[in-house]
């Protein structure tokens, strides 16, 4: 069995699917499931295991095991990348399409360009601080300043992207960046100093959805691939929360320094309008849509996925805490997201990761590392409790969501034509 060539083939696609789940952001405890579905429908006995950085995948019967290594960089989610591949093996599972030619259509998919500018990414960057600011109830100058950092970490983003030498310490000099022009600016115009600039300017780098995934891993007993996520996730705060004390001091000198020489904007100052946040739930998204990549014509759905986020956390937020107001967006967003899988034959991840980020705790977690530089343990180590629960009331809804819409009595019957998405 395992050197005919039926069989040979069959490993090669699951492979070839494997790297590219993986390299676009797939989460191990979907990973190995779906991968699982495959090889049982593709006949070939396997085993898989995922870890951030490496994918196993053992083929054959124990005995005579064949077992692969494949190393994967981390890298950005890609749902673009994530729909093509689930277009591909619904058609392989489907028998629309060889699994010969499924191994062609994966190797097209990876060569083709990026779907969006470098032009676009930037606008993506500028647009989704100014809408991350409205949530933060700042005034009209700060959102001013959020744009003009928005612009300095999306260029950083990409100047950092394309120099390797540079690309380890990229968050802290982003970091630096965007907290010295933030306080500096703010000292200037005569702004109120805070993290809420700061938070906007960096939000595309907070790894709560890091976070919030390695939560949902060690929930689903992934313990090795969590844990490992979970610590990425932890450095990559601690790295950026360096950057923001450093750059905090730096720009303070240079806003007094300004001051003292006669460079102060007596500029008016409004309040933003508490509906402005309604805007910034529409902005967003769209951003989400160039920043992980997703087509165009999956924009309106991944807008639905945010605002039943956003909306659902806000209303129970008001009744129910925090906590419970996490848990049931989150079960929202991830009912929705099956559903719609299911009726548009895609995968749930389009929906899914968006919602998500509408709700994870990124802004808390780098103000609990702030807080513990400026040597406020009582203040950090309340603030990094606060992250667990919200992480750990993601996750939980996350599971229930999918739980609830997962035994569906047509399930079956849309599998077996091939509707059915793999990648759910």
């Amino acid at each position: 069995m395992t050197t005919s060539p039926a069989f040979h083939d069959a490993t090669r696609f699951l492979l070839r699917l494997a790297h590219g789940l993986h390299a676009s952001g797939f989460p191990a405890h979907r990973l190995e499931v779906t991968l699982a579905e495959a090889a049982e429908q593709l006949k070939v006995p396997a085993q898989f295991f995922s870890t951030p950085t490496s994918i196993f995948a053992a083929f054959g019967p124990p005995e005579e095991q064949r077992t692969h290594l494949i190393r994967v960089v981390p890298g950005a989610t890609d749902l673009g990348r994530l729909a093509g591949l689930d277009r591909i093996a619904r058609d392989v599972m489907a028998g629309r399409t060889s699994v010969s030619e499924g191994v062609a259509r994966i190797d097209a998919l990876s060569a083709e360009p990026p779907r969006w500018s470098a032009q676009m990414t930037l606008i993506a960057f500028v647009l989704v601080s100014v809408a991350v600011a409205t949530f933060l109830h700042v005034r009209a100058i700060d959102l001013g300043i959020a744009a003009v950092l928005g612009l300095v970490a999306g260029a950083l983003s990409l100047w950092t992207a394309r120099h390797p030498a540079w690309n380890d310490v990229g968050e802290p000099l982003i970091a630096c960046a965007v907290a010295t022009l933030a306080i500096a600016l703010a000292t200037i115009t005569g702004s109120a100093p805070g993290y809420a600039t700061i938070i906007a300017g960096l939000v595309v780098l907070l790894p709560g959805m890091q976070f919030t995934t390695g939560v949902i891993e060690l929930s689903t007993r992934h313990l090795s691939s969590g844990t490992a996520r979970l610590s990425g996730a932890l450095v990559t705060f601690l790295g950026l929360g360096f950057g923001v004390a450093l750059g905090v001091q730096i720009g303070a000198w240079l806003g007094v320094t300004a001051v003292g020489l006669g460079w102060q904007w007596a500029l008016p100052n409004p309040a933003v309008p508490s509906w402005t946040e309604w805007i910034g739930v529409l902005i967003a998204p769209l951003c989400f849509t160039v920043l992980l990549k997703a087509r165009g014509a999956d924009a309106p759905w991944i807008i639905g996925a945010s605002v039943v986020a956003f909306a659902t956390a806000q209303l129970a937020g008001r009744t129910v805490g925090e906590q419970l107001a996490a848990f049931l967006g989150a079960f929202m967003v991830s009912a929705l997201a099956t559903l719609v899988a299911r009726w548009r034959g895609a995968s749930s991840q389009v929906m899914t990761v968006p919602g998500l980020l509408i709700l994870v705790p990124g802004s808390i977690g780098l103000r609990s590392v702030a807080s513990f530089s400026a040597r406020q343990v009582v203040t950090g180590v309340e603030t990094a409790f606060q992250v667990a629960l919200v992480g750990i009331s993601l996750a939980a809804g996350l599971l229930a969501g999918r739980a609830v819409t997962s035994h569906l009595r047509w399930k079956d019957r849309r599998a077996r034509t091939g509707e059915y998405p793999v990648l759910r």
